[in-house]
């Protein structure tokens, strides 16, 4: 079909699907751009280029993209007034927007997606209960900025609310971990795991099952909390089972689960000297999320570490380029 009409919308959008989830996604590279070009106004069409973009490790056109369809989708409700089920195209773009700019380092602008995303959303929840795990984006996005401070302020969520609540108290466990808080971390750890039980089984966070999601949350706590403890041993096992149960989530981008727990596990054995088990941990993170700058700035110190430094050199000038639009500073600490 793209042989005979190069320029046709709705080929190009389910050639994107089609090679998106594939070992080749830049196949779709030739095409992706055109749409915004043909469908101006068709926020989900705009937006698809970035299915592309995202797998290619290009967050910053993933980011354009998203800003340019949330545009889109805003012009289209304020002159029709219509929103109906359309409004989950919307929230998607919001969620991918805060995921790709999460991905540069660009907190503010993906804690501001975040926030528009769980505001726009919460009315909703009512009458569209299976969206209620969107409210939990802002507190995993604070998680992943290490933001405790804001995680501190949020008040609890209603027992209404199972998958947030539960998001709630995994956030917390972070925080206090983190801060060597560790009755407190473990009392979040028992809360977490009681609130978890409540979620419905039938609850999916997009293409997968709440619960598998709240398994890596699981994992990871547990893994953050044994570490605090100097349990490096058990914070090893728990984080190695995170990668297994992320690994087996079905497809689905922006990912369901937030960031890489590759990302944690290389930063785990980079603070606890096992660099060269690091350095393959980033690098397999890196073939599934390309040009990822949080994991090419821990290939990059667990180089310096084991002295390679022409290679370290190399992956250097690859973080900088990742990491040139982000308002925050990384350390080892933060992965």
């Amino acid at each position: 079909m793209l042989k005979r009409n190069p320029n046709h919308p709705g080929a190009i959008h389910y050639y994107i699907h089609a090679v998106e989830a594939s070992p080749h996604p830049e196949r779709a590279l030739a095409y992706a751009p055109r749409l915004p070009q043909l469908m101006p106004m068709a926020g989900h069409l705009v937006h698809m280029p970035a299915h592309i973009y995202e797998r290619v490790g290009d967050y910053q056109a993933a980011a354009k993209s998203n800003v340019n369809a949330t545009a889109a989708d805003e012009a289209y409700f304020s002159a029709t007034g219509m929103h109906g089920i359309y409004s989950m195209y919307y929230a998607h773009n919001l969620d991918f927007l805060a995921i790709a700019n999460s991905m540069q380092g660009r907190y503010r602008d993906a804690i501001d997606a975040s926030n528009k995303l769980v505001n726009f959303t919460r009315p909703m929840i009512k009458d569209m209960p299976m969206f209620e795990p969107i409210l939990a984006k802002s507190l995993l996005m604070w998680e992943r900025f290490h933001k405790w401070d804001e995680i501190m302020k949020q008040p609890e969520p209603d027992a209404s609310l199972p998958a947030t609540l539960t998001i709630w108290h995994f956030a917390r466990g972070e925080m206090f971990a983190a801060r060597g808080q560790l009755v407190n971390a473990e009392g979040e750890q028992l809360a977490f795991l009681k609130t978890a039980k409540t979620v419905p089984a039938d609850s999916m966070s997009s293409l997968n099952p709440t619960g598998q999601i709240l398994s890596i949350a699981q994992d990871v706590l547990d893994a953050r909390i044994a570490e605090a403890m100097h349990n490096y041993k058990n914070a090893l096992e728990f984080f190695n089972k995170g990668v297994s149960d992320e690994d087996s989530l079905a497809y689905d981008e922006p990912p369901q689960w937030f960031h890489p727990v590759r990302e944690s596990l290389g930063g785990f054995l980079l603070r606890s000297g096992n660099y060269a088990e690091a350095e393959k941990v980033f690098r397999a993170d890196l073939e599934r999320n390309r040009h990822s700058g949080r994991s090419l700035f821990g290939l990059m110190e667990s180089l310096k570490a084991q002295k390679k430094s022409q290679a370290a050199a190399t992956v250097q000038q690859e973080f900088e380029t990742a990491w040139k639009n982000a308002d925050i500073k990384l350390s080892i600490a933060d992965l």
